[in-house]
């Protein structure tokens, strides 16, 4: 059984790479901030590691879960970069929400170095990567996701090959296009009802019944009531994704009105101050006009 690597600890980062660690395997990490790789050392069994490519060294699967498209590409390809070390064959598997180009990029580079790369975005949030309950869409060969799912498989509830390089990753801006609308919709709901004077506790426990019944109803309706937004998907993640998204179908001629508008109000919630909290905040702008 190879060693593997995780790079980046943030809010989803550390606990996946806890999973790993807690599955049997030895595992190295790296991140920006050692203070975060030192408190992960304690909290589980691993290596701790000075640069992406010492944590690479000897490993089969590098795993990594940073911030953007050019974090992504500074521990691929930068100096003291995984491809340095990453064992022949190996597979480097990026659990960050990029760019679909970015993913076929980084295939082409790691196959010159006969290493296998899997775009592989997750949804399911902080709460999922604490669970092992996340689910994850990936793009790549399948000899590599079918050789990597079973490490995948720790911390996922589902996990599924979407199709070649990028593919994950626009499935992906199909799940964040769809959360906008649903959140929006949810937001727009519970202002209606709190300005009918309906009880929106009894309104929710009633339509979370029926058709309208969605995860973000389920793990967000009481917070959003109670303004409670420091938790969560951050406002600032959601623009880059949705950015992101959009530029996308600028390119394939989708049209994107919706998730544009939200966009537009998530704006104005940075403008606010409010790019730290949780998306579910669409329901407070909206309490403010």
């Amino acid at each position: 059984m190879k060693n593997k690597c995780f790079i980046g600890l943030g809010v989803m980062g550390y606990p996946i790479a806890g999973h790993i660690s807690q599955g049997g395997y030895k595992v190295s990490v790296f991140n920006r901030s050692k203070e975060k790789s030192k408190a992960w050392i304690l909290d589980y069994s691993g290596r701790l590691a000075g640069s992406p490519a010492e944590a690479a060294e000897g490993c089969d699967m590098a795993f990594l879960c940073v911030g953007k498209d050019s974090d992504v590409e500074e521990v691929i390809l930068g100096d003291n970069s995984i491809l340095e070390s990453i064992c022949k064959g190996g597979t480097i598997i990026d659990h960050t929400t990029t760019s679909a180009k970015l993913a076929r990029k980084l295939e082409k580079e790691c196959l010159k170095k006969e290493v296998f790369f899997i775009d592989a975005p997750v949804s399911g949030g902080e709460l999922g990567a604490k669970q092992g309950s996340l689910t994850i869409m990936a793009g790549g060969s399948n000899k590599a996701f079918m050789r990597s799912k079973k490490v995948m498989d720790l911390y996922s509830k589902y996990c599924k090959r979407m199709g070649k390089s990028g593919a994950g990753q626009l499935t992906k801006m199909v799940n964040q296009i769809c959360i906008a609308g649903l959140l929006q919709g949810l937001a727009e709901g519970m202002d209606f009802s709190e300005k009918a004077g309906l009880s929106t506790k009894k309104v929710i426990e009633v339509i979370s019944k029926g058709a309208a019944q969605s995860w973000q109803m389920q793990n967000r309706w009481e917070t959003m009531l109670n303004d409670q937004y420091e938790h969560g998907f951050k406002v600032d993640w959601m623009r880059k994704d949705l950015a992101i998204a959009l530029e996308e179908a600028s390119e394939n001629g989708s049209d994107l009105k919706i998730a544009e508008l939200i966009d537009s109000f998530y704006s104005e919630i940075q403008d606010l101050g409010g790019g730290k909290w949780d998306t579910s905040s669409l329901f407070w702008l909206l309490q403010q006009k």
